[in-house]
C-alpha cells in the first residue's frame, strides 16, 4: 500500500475547517459590530445635536454677554430718551433686545430634523460600506484558506480563472459613453423628422 502524499507547507483538511469556521464567525460578529457601531453613531450625534450651552458655562461667553447686555443697556437709554423727545409713549416705544441663543440652529425643529435625516443616510452608507469590506475580507480569506488546500494543477488553475470584480465591471470610458449619446441623439432627431412628416 502506497502511504499518502503529505505537504507540510499546506493546511490539514481539519485547520481549514477550523479556520473557515472561523472566518465566517468573525464575518457574522462584525456585522452585527456594524448594526451596534451605527447605532452609537446616531447616538452620539442626537447628543450633539441636542446640546444646550449657557453663556455662563465659558468665562469668554459670560464676559461676552456681559458686555453686550451693558452695551445694550447704554444703547436703550439712548432710544428712550430720543422716544420721549419724538413724544412716543413708553408702553409704545422700541427698545433692543439681545439674547444668548443656547442651541444655535439647533434650537429649530425643522433644522434639527433636517440635519436628523442626513445623519441617518449618512450611517447608512457608512455600514453598507463597512459590510461590503467585511464581506470582501471574509471571502478574500476563505479563498486562501481553501487555495492553501488545493493539491492538483486543474482546482488550482480553476481558483485563477474565477473572474474579478474589474472583469465583470469594467471601467466606464467616457468616449465610448459620448459615442452611445451622440448616436442616440441622433436617433431621436431622426425619429422627430419623422413625426413631422
Amino acid at each position: 500500500m502506497k502511504p499518502a502524499t503529505t505537504h507540510p507547507d499546506k493546511m490539514t483538511r481539519s485547520e481549514r475547517q477550523e479556520i473557515g469556521q472561523l472566518i465566517r464567525k468573525r464575518e457574522r460578529v462584525m456585522k452585527a459590530q456594524v448594526a451596534e457601531r451605527g447605532a452609537a453613531m446616531m447616538a452620539e450625534f442626537e447628543k450633539q445635536c441636542g446640546a444646550i450651552y449657557s453663556f455662563d458655562e465659558d468665562e469668554t461667553w459670560a464676559k461676552a454677554m456681559q458686555e453686550t447686555e451693558k452695551a445694550v443697556e447704554d444703547a436703550n437709554v439712548v432710544v428712550a430718551a430720543r422716544c420721549a423727545e419724538l413724544g412716543i409713549p413708553k408702553e409704545f416705544a422700541p427698545s433692543i433686545q439681545v439674547g444668548w441663543w443656547d442651541r444655535g440652529q439647533n434650537a429649530v425643529a425643522q433644522r434639527r430634523s433636517e440635519l436628523r435625516r442626513m445623519a441617518k443616510t449618512r450611517i447608512t452608507a457608512i455600514e453598507k460600506d463597512a459590510i461590503v469590506k467585511i464581506e470582501r475580507l471574509s471571502l478574500e480569506a476563505q479563498t486562501e484558506v481553501v487555495a492553501n488546500g488545493l493539491v492538483s494543477s486543474a482546482a488550482k488553475e480553476f481558483l485563477e480563472r474565477m473572474p474579478t470584480l474589474d472583469v465583470l465591471m469594467p471601467s466606464l470610458d467616457a468616449r465610448e459613453l459620448k459615442k452611445i449619446s451622440d448616436r442616440r441623439h441622433k436617433a431621436e432627431e431622426t425619429q422627430e423628422e419623422v413625426d413631422e412628416q
